[in-house]
Order: C-alpha cells, then sequence, then structure tokens
C-alpha cells in the first residue's frame, strides 16, 4: 500500500503545489472581494453538482460493481466498464447545458447577493462559462475510477497537474490585460469570458489526459447503447443512499456559501472567498495523503469483503489510519500554529492585501482543528462502501451535517460578522469530530471491532512525538513577529522554514525514536530511494 500510495502521493503533491501557485495567481488577478467571492461561488457550483450525481456514488458504488464485474464477467468487465463511460458522458452533457441555462437561479441558491448587484450578475455570467466543464469532468472521473479498479493510480493523480497549468495562465493573462485588479465594477465581459473559459479549458485537458491513460492500459472505448445490460437497478439501488448522502452534504454546502457571502457583504474580503481559499489548504494534507491511501484502500476492502475475510478489512482499515494520520497529526498542529505565516506568502499580493491573507490564515487555523477527524471520517465510510453498505453513511452524514448547520447558525448570530467565516470553520471542526465518534461505533458494530485500543494508542504516540514540533513552530512565530513587527513576506517565509521545515524534520526524528512503524516505513522508503 505505501508504493501505490506513494505514486499517488508524488502525484497528488505536485497536483497541490501547482494548486497553490493557481490559487496564488486567482489571488493576485482579482482578489478575495467581491469579485473573487462571484468567482468562487462560480466555480464552486459544478463541483457541488457533480458531488450530488457522480463523484459519491463514483467511490461508495461505481468502484465496488466494477471490482464484482472484472471478478464474474466473461470479459472481465470490459462490456460494463464501456457502457458506464458511455451512460456518464451523455448524461452529463445534459446536465452541463441544463445548468447553464439555469446559471441565475444557481447563483441564487447558493448566495444572499440581490438579482440586480453586480456581483450576481458577474457570478452568473461566469457560471454560464464554468458549469459547462461538467461533462468533461465527469467523464474523466469514470475513466479514473476504471483506471484506480486496474491498479494504475499514476494518471488520475497527476492529470489534474495540467489543469492547473492552464487555468493559471489563464489568470495571467487576466492579469495582464486587466485593469481591474479586484474592482468588480470595473471588470468588462470579455474578460469574464477569459477567466470562465479558462477555467472550463483546465478540465477540458484533464479528461483528455485521463481518456489517453485509459487506452493505453488496454482500455478500447466503444459507444454502447444497450443501457439494460448497465445494471442501472442495481446501481440505483446502491447509489440512492450515497445521493441521499450527497443531497444533505450540499444543503449544509449551500448553507455555508449563503452565510459566508452574507459576512462578505458586510465586511469586505471576509466572505466567500477566504472561506474557500482556507478550506483548499485545508484540504490540501487530506488530499495529498488521506485520498491516496484510501484511493489504494477501497478496492482491497471491497475484495476482502467480497471473499468473506473480515480480518482482512480489519487490518486494512487500521493500517490504513495510522499510515494517514502519521503525517495529519503533525499537520494539523503545523496549521494551528502557522496558518497566516502559510497564507501571506500565497496570497498576500497584487489585489489581496497582506491584512486579507492573514484572515485567510486565521480561518485555517481553525480548520486545523478538523484535519485528523475529517480524515477517520472518510476512512470510516470506505468501511461501510466496501460491504455495499450505502446507507449508514447517510444517517451519519445527516447527523453530522445538522450538528454542522446548527453550530454555524449560533457561531454566525453570536459573532461579529469578521470572525463569521472563522466561526463556519469551527463549526466544521466539531461536527466532524463528533461524526468520527458516530462512524467509529457503528463500522465497529459491522465488522466486530476496528482494533480501537492499538488505533488509539498509536494516535498518542503520534501526537506525543508532534509537541515538541508545535512548540518549535509556535516559538518561531513569536520571535519572527516580535523581531520584525509582525509578519510580511520574508518574515513569513522564516517562520515557515524554522517552524514548518524543521519542525517536519523534528518530528520525523523523534517519531523514529519513538519506533513509530509508519514513519519508519516512510523514513525507510526515502532513504531508500535517495541512496538509489
Amino acid at each position: 500500500m505505501l508504493k501505490a500510495s506513494a505514486i499517488m502521493a508524488a502525484g497528488t503533491m505536485v497536483s497541490r503545489v501547482t494548486g497553490f501557485v493557481r490559487t496564488m495567481v486567482l489571488a493576485y488577478a482579482i482578489g478575495t472581494a467581491l469579485l473573487g467571492d462571484a468567482y468562487n461561488a462560480a466555480y464552486a457550483i459544478p463541483y457541488s453538482i457533480l458531488d450530488l450525481l457522480l463523484l459519491g456514488v463514483l467511490s461508495s458504488v461505481v468502484v465496488p460493481m466494477i471490482v464484482r464485474a472484472q471478478q464474474r464477467d466473461a470479459d472481465g468487465g470490459r462490456a460494463y466498464e464501456q457502457r458506464l463511460l458511455t451512460l456518464a458522458t451523455l448524461a452529463l452533457a445534459v446536465i452541463a447545458v441544463a445548468a447553464a441555462f439555469a446559471a441565475p437561479l444557481l447563483i441564487d441558491l447558493y448566495t444572499v447577493w440581490d438579482r440586480d448587484s453586480r456581483e450576481f450578475e458577474v457570478a452568473v455570467m461566469l457560471a454560464r462559462f464554468i458549469l459547462p466543464q461538467l461533462a468533461f469532468f465527469g467523464t474523466g472521473a469514470v475513466a479514473g475510477a476504471i483506471l484506480n479498479t486496474r491498479d494504475r493510480f499514476a494518471a488520475p493523480m497527476w492529470a489534474p497537474v495540467l489543469n492547473n497549468l492552464v487555468v493559471i495562465f489563464a489568470f495571467l493573462l487576466f492579469a495582464l490585460v486587466s485593469t481591474a485588479g479586484g474592482d468588480i465594477a470595473k471588470v468588462t465581459d470579455g474578460e469574464l469570458v477569459l477567466l470562465g473559459l479558462g477555467t472550463t479549458a483546465g478540465i477540458v485537458a484533464q479528461a483528455s489526459v485521463l481518456i489517453v491513460a485509459l487506452k493505453r492500459a488496454g482500455f478500447s472505448f466503444r459507444p454502447r447503447l444497450d443501457l439494460r445490460n448497465a445494471r442501472l437497478g442495481e446501481m440505483a439501488k446502491a447509489g440512492v443512499w450515497t445521493i441521499g448522502y450527497t443531497v444533505v452534504t450540499q444543503l449544509g454546502f449551500v448553507l455555508t456559501t449563503n452565510l459566508a457571502s452574507a459576512a462578505g457583504s458586510l465586511v469586505e474580503g471576509h466572505g466567500i472567498s477566504p472561506y474557500t481559499l482556507a478550506f483548499q489548504l485545508f484540504q490540501l494534507p487530506y488530499g495529498v495523503i488521506g485520498v491516496s491511501v484510501i484511493t489504494a484502500m477501497l478496492p482491497r476492502m471491497s475484495r476482502a469483503v467480497s471473499d468473506g475475510r473480515f480480518d482482512d478489512v480489519r487490518s486494512e482499515f487500521g493500517s490504513s489510519v495510522r499510515l494517514v494520520c502519521s503525517l495529519m497529526v503533525p499537520v494539523s498542529l503545523l496549521l494551528m500554529v502557522l496558518g497566516p505565516a502559510i497564507t501571506v506568502p500565497i496570497y498576500g499580493h497584487g489585489a489581496n492585501s497582506v491584512a486579507d491573507a492573514v484572515y485567510i490564515g486565521n480561518v485555517l487555523q481553525v480548520y486545523g482543528l478538523a484535519l485528523v477527524p475529517f480524515a477517520l471520517f472518510q476512512l470510516l465510510l470506505r468501511v461501510f462502501y466496501s460491504f455495499g453498505d450505502t446507507r449508514t453513511p447517510v444517517f451519519v452524514g445527516a447527523g453530522t451535517t445538522a450538528v454542522n448547520a446548527l453550530l454555524m447558525l449560533l457561531f454566525f448570530t453570536l459573532l461579529p460578522p469578521r470572525y463569521a467565516v472563522m466561526g463556519l470553520a469551527l463549526a466544521y471542526a466539531v461536527a466532524y469530530a463528533l461524526g468520527a465518534l458516530t462512524a467509529w461505533w457503528l463500522a465497529g458494530r459491522r465488522v466486530q471491532g476496528l482494533g480501537g485500543w492499538s488505533i488509539g494508542m498509536a494516535l498518542t504516540r503520534m501526537y506525543l512525538a508532534a509537541l515538541p514540533t508545535a512548540v518549535l513552530a509556535l516559538g518561531a512565530v513569536w520571535v519572527v513577529t516580535g523581531v520584525f513587527d509582525g509578519l510580511g513576506f520574508v518574515n513569513s517565509l522564516i517562520v515557515l522554514a524554522v517552524g514548518g521545515g524543521l519542525g517536519l524534520l523534528l518530528y520525523l526524528g523523534v517519531a523514529h525514536r519513538m519506533r513509530i512503524p509508519e514513519v519508519n516505513s516512510i523514513v525507510g522508503m526515502v532513504a531508500g530511494r535517495v541512496g538509489r
């Protein structure tokens, strides 16, 4: 699993690094005020629709069904895979066109902006050019799922790099030709077309890479319209609960964007954009570490369940949790300490001020609390999905989202508007901590225990090993900000080098001396590669 996860983590790391550059250029070109909020609102909608229609079903239903088709069908599941790809392409093309026409309704759903306002007008125009990417993203997602079931993990993790490079070029071109900066009143229709089409062009490039990789893996695509053999009834029966879970989570996201847009209307620069940019950084460690492990783990867990090997399910889950948390634990503490030092070098340029970047870092600090609970929650859901149980995650997700919604409304009401988005992040952390506890209890009943004692002891040792790192990072912040009076670009880099770079090396050294097996495996793998 380390080998497969390392391949995916390398691709994901490059993808996330280019994603960093992408968000840096985004903040530089359009800022985090109303123009940035309008773009981020339009950009979030296609991903919300994809979550609702496809991505949750891919992980919980489609991957296990493809694995079963490969095991049981005489042709190794090839015809079944072709039917799925045909269905996804046709359905999402129709949905993309319909969504583009419904752009005003969608923007109205996700924000509190007045329909006569400039931000609403800009968001609708951007959405009309961004929403067509639905078709390409969905086709690429199905292609990536087929590749994963064939243990071809590299292309799905590396394809987003090309997407980021295309979008970076589009934003740089916008910054070169536009004089608007972050002023939404000055941006022209032509400049908005550049932003929208440039964003969609990135997804087109990403999907093309995955289709080529699928062909190189020996998959020859032939459109199949005999959808009666696509086992849609079986998929619908299993997927209805997953769609229900996604509906619940998306309702929570709609509430989040509405509250964030309301906060941004009251305090400019404290709305959707800081929430979105901080959330993207929060997702980085999970995307690099957690998604890589989960993608490698789910097909094996599905096969183990299919063969009745429940001991292997427990073993696979335990090793996955320990491997993920061996790096998530120190990173979560570093996010809580170094949030502004991370965001100032990335976002404190161009149309975005250093103060705006510091606020994004404050939101990121709160999100650091959620990193380990969120990763555990996602790992636990895959236990249910490997059993073909998509109903239990709906109820767990519904409860988590309900708690999150109540806490968001509470914090939004009690906190001043300038702290409202930080309150949204805190609600997220508390809700997922409670959701992870509930999911653990239910999953443990399913497999007669998940090895909670051994996993708990392993996590305790990881936190103890990470404490010196947190102290070092906190000391770096105090010294640098005290000597140089605040966090500028250079000061932030010094803090990151000492607190982040040396801090992680300190954690690896302490964890190695404490004989934490997962860290020893990572250190040994890296040392072996360096030696060769």
